[in-house]
């Protein structure tokens, strides 16, 4: 990736995702002699002028690893200056990578990939490709139907959900603490991240995978409250608290709403057009909430989302609460 020009404005780099067929991610090491040499990226360079995203990505990979490639969506764009790195999915490509550009190549699982070893502009990016695309948010269980409510997600993770929050708002901290037990003990058997709604205390009490703040709760952080083997969700509204939830060093958000919610009436839709207009310069991974239904997943991730959070699209009707 080439280095940006001193004293430049911000400068647009494209970055691609290249898998094989395990699955595994490809990295380069960045040679001596030039700007964070040593570290570890995804492969690609600047956008030149006249060029667009795509074609500056094809370009750069066929110069730097000799490989004919066909770029997909973008997967999320990371602000940090002096560049904006544009991160794209390879949707497939034509030749084996090899180096040329004296970089070291290696491919590997993004679970395994030490972050502290990427320049913090690609740190994102490997976040996002540790996260799934459906993230479920559990409805308040109603006294006595704690089972029912257990049974749910059980088979919310049998359908491969990976990734939940536990949202009990007005519950005694010693009832979250007995229930967030249970459904921890159901997520460690199928692989699957438990979040804890607002208590970051009591998440790493209880060994879960986390916390999820709620925008009331970010706004007075200077910084991530869990240490980064947890993970920190925020909840934001709006281009403000998407900007800071990256400044407290969150590791994902979810946007909200984006169509319209019978559980808020109140609030004014954003839209698909603004909430990933607001994207651009997010530098967190996204998830689309409010008003959302499975199916609409895909849209989500086409429009620079990393997927959907949702209640009802993952919880099954006949046993919601």
């Amino acid at each position: 990736m080439a280095d940006p020009a001193p004293g430049s404005s911000l400068v647009h780099v494209v970055a691609g995702i290249l898998r094989d067929p395990g699955g595994r991610v490809l990295v380069a090491q960045r040679p001596e002699g030039k700007q964070h040499a040593g570290c570890w990226e995804f492969p690609g360079g600047k956008v030149e002028p006249g060029e667009t995203p795509e074609a500056a990505l094809t370009r750069e990979l066929r110069e730097e690893l000799g490989i004919r490639a066909r770029v997909g969506r973008r997967r999320i764009a990371i602000p940090h200056a002096p560049i904006r790195l544009d991160v794209r999915e390879i949707e497939s490509f034509e030749g084996h990578p090899r180096s040329r550009e004296h970089q070291r190549l290696r491919w590997i699982e993004p679970e395994r990939v030490d972050r502290t070893l990427l320049p913090l502009a690609d740190r994102p990016a490997l976040t996002s490709l540790c996260l799934p695309d459906r993230y479920m948010i559990t409805p308040v269980p109603e006294d006595g139907r704690e089972s029912a409510f257990l049974s749910t997600i059980e088979s919310a993770l049998e359908d491969g959900i990976g990734l939940i929050q536990l949202r009990l708002p007005a519950w005694s901290r010693e009832h979250v603490a007995a229930l967030a037990r249970r459904v921890r003990d159901l997520c460690r058997g199928s692989g699957a991240r438990i979040l804890l709604h607002a208590d970051w205390r009591l998440a790493a009490i209880l060994g879960l995978d986390g916390v999820h703040l709620p925008a009331r709760v970010a706004r007075a952080l200077a910084a991530r409250p869990l240490g980064h083997g947890s993970l920190v969700a925020v909840s934001c509204h709006d281009r403000a608290e998407l900007r800071h939830a990256a400044e407290i060093g969150a590791d994902f958000a979810t946007l909200s709403p984006i169509e319209a919610t019978r559980s808020h009436p109140q609030a004014n839709a954003l839209g698909w057009k603004t909430a990933s207009a607001w994207l651009d310069d997010a530098g967190l991974p996204v998830f689309a909430l409010g008003g959302l239904g499975a199916e609409q997943c895909i849209r989500a991730l086409d429009s620079g989302f990393q997927g959907i959070a949702a209640i009802s699209a993952f919880w099954r009707p006949d046993r919601i609460f």
